[in-house]
């Protein structure tokens, strides 16, 4: 592998993912993982450009911001790029009215748009929401229709909370995908689309930006397939076969995020 100056020159902009890099969720707001309040404050003072992108679909923005903050972390919600105002986007251009399978904390995001007589069916991270009633009624719903669409807020299989790994949205996905023989649409990472929003807003192009995430495929892979470069963190759901991955390598390995930007400070933008 090529030395560090090397796989970071011209580093312009970064976006980090939140769970399992900043902080580990959970109870009480989460706790954050070791160093990473000083890494990003440390990031944020340096020049580059810095961006939050997060699947996050359990909480909305504000309330997720508001937790960071209470942890410490310099962030605010222009600064993250998430699935629900996205998919409120895709929702309202298309003209489509979901049936929402959600959790309760993100419905608001969705107040505004029409969810009579469904048209598709939208899914995120709705925790003890994903009952066999709730996900049956899904079901029903795409069955019913001729051209059924089925929206993922994301298609992660699991993520780590303080108390240890959780089941994510994807494998909900999965399994409406199977059961109704059709693909959904992903709003989020690994999502091309996605990238590219979170690009535009963070004022980079793709080979001018890095990712830092504890997802090998979501985060590194989806970032790599943008054009962009991605380090993985071996905290959050990190594993270490990761580092063996038969499809997806990242362009660097780091214990934390706290090495990452001392990395970042030491040889981007050269």
């Amino acid at each position: 592998m090529a030395a560090w100056g090397d796989r970071l020159a011209g580093v312009r902009g970064v976006l980090l993912d939140i769970s399992g890099v900043l902080y580990d969720s959970g109870e009480g707001g989460g706790r954050p993982i070791a160093g990473s309040v000083d890494a990003v404050a440390r990031l944020k003072r340096s020049g580059l450009k810095v961006r939050f992108c997060t699947n996050e679909s359990q909480k909305s923005r504000g309330r997720l911001v508001g937790e960071l903050r209470g942890l410490g972390f310099d962030v605010s919600e222009a600064e993250v790029t998430s699935p629900p105002p996205a998919a409120r986007r895709l929702l309202q251009e298309r003209g489509l009215r979901p049936h929402l399978l959600v959790h309760d904390e993100v419905r608001s995001e969705f107040d505004h748009i029409d969810t009579s007589n469904p048209n598709c069916v939208l899914i995120g991270d709705a925790g003890d929401h994903f009952s066999y009633r709730n996900l049956n009624r899904a079901f029903q719903v795409l069955m019913g229709l001729a051209d059924p669409v089925l929206l993922s807020l994301g298609s992660g299989r699991y993520y780590k909370q303080s108390s240890g790994l959780m089941l994510d949205v994807g494998c909900y996905m999965k399994a409406l995908e199977y059961a109704c023989g059709i693909q959904a649409e992903v709003v989020g990472k690994p999502s091309p689309e996605f990238f590219r929003s979170a690009l535009r807003e963070l004022g980079v192009e793709a080979h001018q930006a890095v990712m830092v995430g504890d997802d090998i495929v979501g985060d590194v892979g989806g970032a790599q397939r943008c054009g962009m470069r991605a380090l993985q963190v071996r905290t959050g759901k990190f594993r270490p076969s990761d580092e063996q991955h038969p499809e997806v390598k990242a362009d660097g390995y780091v214990d934390n995020l706290a090495e990452a930007v001392d990395l970042l400070l030491r040889h981007a933008d050269q």
